[in-house]
This record gives C-alpha cells, sequence and structure tokens, in this order.
C-alpha cells in the first residue's frame, strides 16, 4: 500500500524545560514512530546541565562540576554544558524518507545543520567556520578565533530516524564551560553571541535557527505547536 507523506516538519517550542524528561521524550517519540510519523523540531531552553555522549570521559568533568547535575545520555560525542541563554533546537527526523533534495545520509546531515548555524551567524554579522574532526561550530577569525559558540550530539537509529541535536551560545553564564574540557577538548575557549558582542533576544535566535534548519533540511515551511507531543500527533 502506498502512502503519501507530507515533508513539512513540526516545529514545537517548548521553552524552559529540563533535561532529563525531554530526553526520555525524544527516544519515547522515535520508539512509536512510523514511516507516516511527520518530522519534528523541538526548540528549547535548558536549566543547567552537563550531559555526557556515549563514549564520554567523565575525567572531562572538572573542578566545581559538581555544582550542576551531570546526565548520561545515548548521543554522540563528549560531555558538553546546557543552559539558560542558550538556543537548543531537537531534531526528530528520518533520513530516509525522500525529500526534494533526496534521502540524506548522516554526514550531509550534520553538515547541513552545521550550514544553518553558520548562515544564522552570518545574519549578525558573525563568521563561523567548520573544524575538521570537531563537531560544532567556532569562530572563524579576530582574537577569539577557533572559540567554539554551537555545539552538535546525535543519535542516529539503523532504521535512520533521527534525535538530540545542535545547541548556540546567545547569552549565557559562560562559566560552567570552564569546570568541564568542553566536547572533550582541553582548554577549549567556548563564547556565546553576546561576549561576540552581538546582544539580540533568544526568542529570535531560535525561530532564525529553526527557519534555517527547515530550508536546508528540505522539511518545507513548518508549522509550529506549543507544548509536549501528545500521542494524536505521531
Amino acid at each position: 500500500m502506498t502512502t503519501t507523506r507530507t515533508e513539512t516538519a513540526l516545529i514545537r517550542e517548548l521553552g524552559r524545560v529540563d533535561y532529563e524528561p525531554t530526553f526520555a521524550a525524544m527516544r519515547a517519540f522515535t520508539d512509536a514512530r512510523t514511516t507516516e510519523t511527520r518530522d519534528e523540531l523541538w526548540i528549547v531552553e535548558h536549566p543547567p546541565v552537563f550531559t555526557l555522549g556515549l563514549a564520554a570521559d567523565r575525567g572531562h568533568l572538572l573542578a566545581g562540576a559538581d555544582a550542576i547535575p551531570v546526565v548520561q545520555t545515548d548521543r554522540g560525542g563528549e560531555v558538553t554544558f546546557h543552559g539558560p541563554g542558550q538556543v537548543v533546537i531537537y531534531l526528530l527526523m528520518d533520513l530516509r524518507r525522500n525529500k526534494p533534495g533526496g534521502k540524506l545520509y548522516a554526514r550531509q546531515f550534520v553538515h547541513k545543520i552545521e550550514q544553518a548555524i553558520i548562515n544564522v551567524l552570518a545574519a549578525y554579522n558573525l563568521a563561523g567556520e567548520r573544524i575538521d574532526g570537531a563537531p560544532g561550530i567556532y569562530i572563524a577569525g579576530g582574537p577569539d578565533k577557533g572559540a567554539k559558540i554551537a555545539a552538535l550530539g546525535l543519535k542516529v537509529r539503523g532504521n535512520g530516524c533521527t534525535y538530540h541535536g545542535v545547541s548556540l551560545n546567545v547569552a549565557m553564564d559562560l562559566a560552567p564551560f570552564s569546570w568541564i574540557n568542553p566536547c572533550g577538548y582541553s582548554g577549549l575557549k567556548t563564547v556565546d553571541m553576546r561576549s561576540m558582542g552581538v546582544v539580540a533576544p533568544l526568542a529570535e535566535v531560535q525561530r532564525a535557527l529553526a527557519h534555517e534548519l527547515t530550508v536546508l533540511l528540505d522539511v518545507s515551511e513548518a508549522n509550529s505547536a506549543a507544548g509536549a507531543p501528545q500521542a494524536a500527533d505521531a
């Protein structure tokens, strides 16, 4: 039986939510989805939390890190920090689904996400760049060249369905980044848009990044919804 699939993603604006129940909800959504389930992007802001990737070395948690909860996850990557003033967008997508640009491979998926961040930063006159072997986006020039401003961590299941996502630092308390080796790199400087001289409302940057992701990931114009997903939405 042939089914018609919509290519329009649903964007959920969940506000400030705790990390652990959101993590559980992402897994539950992915467990329950079918080939007809609409892709979703979840825009969130988290209270302070450190998260660990599957192969993360807890030795990258340094002095002071015990002041903030630490959560083990099933994403890729090492340790990172989420906190207020940071855009976090979770990408619950089916990479094997036919889209106008064709099916996606994981490497292409990462590249498009990183490009979305670069494009958003450029709109605020900030130059971001990739660094080979180090997922995320870094400042491209000036005295802060090489400082990290955005992180990326994903889970891609064998059926091509993804969760976890991307974070972009907008206006944060950056101190907790000094309590870890961000993404496993000792001494890696972490910045936000504010420390780079850009003052922008968090909601504005959330919308800008979500829009850019929908464009680059070929999921058409996105609807929006508030609140957590319900079974009827799957």
